[in-house]
């Protein structure tokens, strides 16, 4: 059962009498697959004692109803809901016998070859189901396990229109998340394992409904009791139940429609769906550009140790914001060197350090232009490759308004200072491609007076929930290296399924020109994130925000994130092991940026609410090479 590009549906069937025509009926009506028993729910097994047990003949329908096919791709499994209640029953007989009861069910999906079994959780009390299911994903299963948790439990609903709010009813928790964060961890996280959520009639604040879009969300259920009806007859769903809709199909979640139909056919509340997802989608240059890279994990780039190969350069020079706020930076710095009066006189000395394949200098070329300004420009690049892009430009286009270099901006010996050091070094964390010390030495080519663009940028870090990358990085471990090296390294990912926990944190600045006397690039900061909410941190995203010239400022900050660029995805810090936090808390994260003359490195720990120790110690992991 595979979510696409279009909405994927399903028609949930309470029972089935006729498999095969109930499977062609939800066809017809636009569903991709159907929701069935395993077995009839009524049909008693006693697998311990009982008169049940000498019972002769199969205990649900036979596979030869539906192709391999059919059952692989068509049907959902439910699993026996008494069995899943009676497995946490404190009277041994009725607990042995559900589990019997649910490994037959099991067994039997494993047979049939369905692409997903699902059960419903009711209560905080899962700790049985959660080993049964983990024992058997362990072992290595061909379906997905769906846990169907509501979003809202009755009981909290109710809470909500009384004073006297309660966290449980008669030792049950009713915030439903809390039965599903047991269930998962309790399961250990599988991959394996989603959460097929339950939409509620009344939905719960932002902040709830948020924590629950930061969950590997695999399906939604739709009761058709939460559908209106608008004047023509036709179903639809409020506003607020419509942009949740939004959220789910962007996580790549299916629909399930469960309930009595409610309308004049069933078909009506999957072409509503299409219809909204439709009407709703907007895409950004930044969800296009990231399409197919949502929480996929990439090692940052490390330029200094490696030449960049021509597509990456390619699809850089495609961002449609950063390099027209370049422009507007040089453009204001080439008016504020060279007065009106002085443009026909003086001449602009303008450095590329880290030129690429040349977008920086035709955009310094294009801003001279723009100010009416004398220009002449130095690219210094170390890629030899890049340096052939450069060279074929300057003698087709630039000619001697440019000089190509071909060095490493540290060991060069420039004829002359520069009026502006112009350089995009910065990485996802903005230090983290080395710019600091790149520019450090650089700047010697740089007048007393002289303007660096960026003239600054601050790394921030915000605490993230994100069971699905901590199972990717989990996944990510490598025979040759530290058992631990996966937890401890960063990784550049497009943030998908995650939930931001506390607004983002300033952690290290960097100022260009440094004119230090001793310069030292190394760092230290606690930051202290106040917690809102339960919730489990798996890790810290990290962001930048940089100050091109005066006002300009390029940022990947969430809060402040420039509208439209895509050159760089935020980082990912992760923690070897999640922290589960309760609303109050303060998370304390400690942060060091480390160096030797052949390395940079940072290291990390948690020390409240608990202690994590330090990731990454000695760059063990991963080091940035200078």
């Amino acid at each position: 059962v595979m979510a696409s590009a279009r909405v994927s549906c399903g028609l949930e069937y309470p029972n089935v009498y006729e498999l095969s025509d109930s499977l062609q009926d939800s066809t017809r009506a636009g569903y991709d697959f159907i929701s069935v028993p395993l077995a009839h729910p009524r049909f008693i097994r006693e697998h311990v004692e009982g008169d049940a047990k000498k019972r002769i003949g199969a205990f649900t329908r036979s596979d030869l109803l539906l192709s391999s096919s059919e059952w692989s791709s068509l049907i959902v499994g439910r699993i026996s809901a008494t069995a899943i209640l009676n497995l946490e029953s404190s009277v041994s007989s009725l607990r042995m016998n559900s589990e019997e009861t649910i490994n037959q069910e099991l067994t039997f999906a494993a047979h049939l070859g369905l692409p997903a079994v699902m059960f419903s959780l009711s209560t905080d009390r899962c700790t049985n189901i959660a080993r049964i299911i983990h024992n058997r994903v362990v072992q290595g299963v061909c379906y997905q396990v769906w846990v169907r948790v509501p979003m809202q439990a009755p009981e909290e609903i109710a809470a909500q229109h009384r004073s006297d709010k309660k966290q449980s009813v008669d030792g049950f928790a009713i915030d439903t998340w809390t039965w599903w964060n047991k269930f998962h961890s309790v399961a250990n996280i599988q991959k394996k394992i989603g959460l097929a959520l339950e939409i509620s009639a009344d939905l719960p604040e932002q902040s709830v409904i948020d924590r629950w879009l930061g969950e590997p969300v695999r399906s939604a259920i739709l009761p058709t009791s939460i559908w209106l009806t608008n004047k023509k007859g036709f179903p639809v769903l409020s506003r607020a139940h419509q942009l949740l809709i939004k959220g789910l199909f962007r996580l790549h979640a299916q629909f399930v429609i469960s309930g009595p139909l409610r309308h004049q056919h069933f078909k009506l509340y999957q072409q509503y769906l299409e219809h909204i997802i439709r009407a709703q989608l907007e895409v950004d240059p930044l969800t296009d550009f990231a399409r197919g890279y949502e929480d996929y994990l990439q090692c940052p780039l490390q330029p200094l140790m490696d030449n960049l190969e021509s597509q990456t350069y390619e699809v850089f020079e495609k961002d449609p914001v950063k390099y027209s706020e370049y422009e507007q930076a040089m453009y204001m710095a080439i008016c504020d060197k060279i007065s009106e009066e002085e443009k026909d006189t003086k001449e602009i000395i303008l450095m590329v350090v880290g030129a690429g394949r040349g977008p920086l200098v035709r955009r310094a070329l294009a801003a001279a232009k723009g100010a009416q300004r004398k220009i002449k420009v130095y690219a210094v690049e170390k890629n030899p490759n890049a340096v052939v892009t450069l060279q074929a430009q300057q003698d087709e286009d630039w000619g001697d308004q440019v000089t190509v270099v071909s060095c490493d901006m540290r060991e060069w010996d420039a004829p002359e200072q520069a009026d502006i050091l112009v350089s995009e070094l910065l990485g996802s964390f903005g230090d983290n491609e080395l710019s600091p010390e790149c520019l450090d030495g650089a700047q010697k080519f740089l007048k007393e007076d002289g303007i660096s663009i960026p003239s600054s940028y601050t790394s921030f870090l915000s605490p993230l929930q994100s069971p699905k990358l901590y199972n990717e990085i989990r996944n990510c471990r490598e025979k040759d290296k530290h058992f631990l090296a996966h937890f401890e390294t960063p990784y550049v990912v497009y943030l998908h399924n995650k939930k931001e926990l506390a607004p983002s944190q300033s952690l290290f600045t960097f100022t260009h020109p440094n004119r230090a006397r001793v310069i030292d690039n190394t760092r230290y900061k606690c930051l202290q994130f106040q917690i809102t909410e339960d919730n489990v941190v798996h890790g810290f995203g990290g962001y930048f925000e940089a100050t091109l010239y005066k006002h300009i400022v390029l940022s990947i900050k969430p809060e402040t994130h420039s509208r439209g660029m895509f050159s760089w995805f935020p980082i990912l810090f992760p923690l070897r092991e999640p922290v589960p936090v309760r609303m109050g808390d303060i998370m304390e994260v400690h942060f060091w940026r480390c160096a030797t003359k052949k390395n940079v490195w940072y290291e990390w720990c948690v020390t409240s609410p608990q202690i994590i120790s330090i990731h990454n110690p000695n760059g063990r992991a991963y080091t940035i090479g200078l």
